[in-house]
């Protein structure tokens, strides 16, 4: 059943942060620190949002003319690699490098106002990338039980304008900075029936980005991953994963313009999903992910709120143990509305894919 994981993760890999809560992109998966012997991955996902929206004048000899924004989201890929050996019978280790959070939004339409009614907002823009190493070790106890833990190194690097009635009125970009935290979990596992419940806790990280302008200093929040798999029938694999994140203490601020964006509350994030293996070289999976909308107003760097989504995905074995593994994603976004003036963002989507290339040795 081992190819049914390598879907999964496939699946995984087309989380879009056009629609995740915060601005989370990956999911920091650390499953490469479960698979059998000498192994190693590169993964690349690549995502296409649509998200729009709609301010309505609300009085004046303007009231009820609709100003659209165009498409604020961009396009962009994610790139990930995991290697993963065994030191003995118990012990594991892992290095897992990916890019867990990250946005790019640009109002480039006419007359889209974000603080006032006349202002244009042309040109206005945010983008943060960031790139993470985690380093895991694994302990094995039995057969059933072992534990996981190690440090992850988080950089990261963007740039914030804002344009107000087509005048620049600030802007700020900021050099890479980077920041430490840790990794640590548990997992309780039957080979038999193919089983496996991973509790892992992300801790958050600080950073500091030294800027042009104003320098940012952002929090990227700590997160629980709950990941699970069970066979329930020959050949046949169900999967899921649920994500609590705290983005109600994450942040992102610059010294002089302050605030960019803060989230008022935590994120529930769930997949489920079922495998199915139908020859010795092939297998394909379905999933579906719902994330809860959480009601007041969205950020204007992610103007979403919840979503649902169905992915599937499919697996090839080559007969010298490399794998070849494909997903696509359609999300469909939660209509939001956003801080400021209220603008209506609504029936907004995205389409992912996600590749993986695996060898086993």
């Amino acid at each position: 059943m081992k190819n049914f994981l390598t879907v999964g993760a496939a699946l995984m890999l087309t989380t879009t942060a056009a629609t995740a809560g915060g601005i989370d992109r990956s999911g920091q998966s650390i499953g490469a620190i479960f698979e059998d012997g000498k192994y190693v991955e590169l993964s690349y996902g690549y995502v296409t949002p649509s998200v729009s929206g709609v301010f309505t004048v609300p009085a004046g000899p303007a009231a009820g003319l609709e100003l659209g924004s165009g498409n604020v989201a961009s396009s962009y890929g994610s790139a990930g690699f995991a290697f993963k050996t065994d030191v003995n019978d118990k012990v594991s280790l892992a290095l897992i490098a990916d890019q867990p959070f990250g946005a790019d939004v640009t109002y480039d339409e006419l007359n889209y106002p974000l603080a006032g009614i006349a202002s244009q907002t042309i040109g206005s823009s945010a983008q943060v990338k960031t790139a993470s190493i985690t380093a895991v070790g694994r302990y094995k106890f039995n057969e059933n039980l072992s534990v996981h833990f190690g440090p992850r190194y988080l950089t990261a690097s963007g740039h914030y304008t804002a344009v107000v009635s087509g005048v620049p009125q600030y802007s700020s970009t900021y050099s890479a900075g980077s920041g430490a935290g840790y990794v640590a979990g548990a997992a309780y596992e039957r080979k038999d029936i193919a089983l496996r419940v991973a509790l892992t806790y992300s801790s958050a990280v600080e950073l500091n980005l030294d800027g042009s302008l104003g320098d940012m200093n952002a929090t990227m929040p700590q997160s629980v991953n709950l990941d699970f798999q069970s066979g329930v029938a020959a050949n046949t694999l169900v999967f899921g994963s649920v994500r609590w994140a705290e983005w109600s203490e994450g942040n992102i601020t610059d010294t002089i313009a302050g605030d960019l964006v803060t989230w008022d509350q935590d994120v529930l994030t769930y997949t489920l999903g079922v495998g199915r293996k139908f020859s010795d070289t092939f297998s394909g999976a379905i999933s579906v992910g719902y994330e809860e909308a959480q009601g007041g107003l969205s950020s204007n760097l992610s103007p979403t709120d919840g979503y649902t989504s169905v992915s599937v995905g499919g697996t090839y074995t080559m007969p010298n143990g490399i794998e070849l593994t494909g997903g696509v994603r359609y999300i469909i976004a939660g209509d939001a509305t956003t801080e400021g003036i209220g603008a209506e963002f609504a029936d907004n989507s995205a389409v992912a894919i996600g590749l993986k290339v695996a060898y086993t040795y």
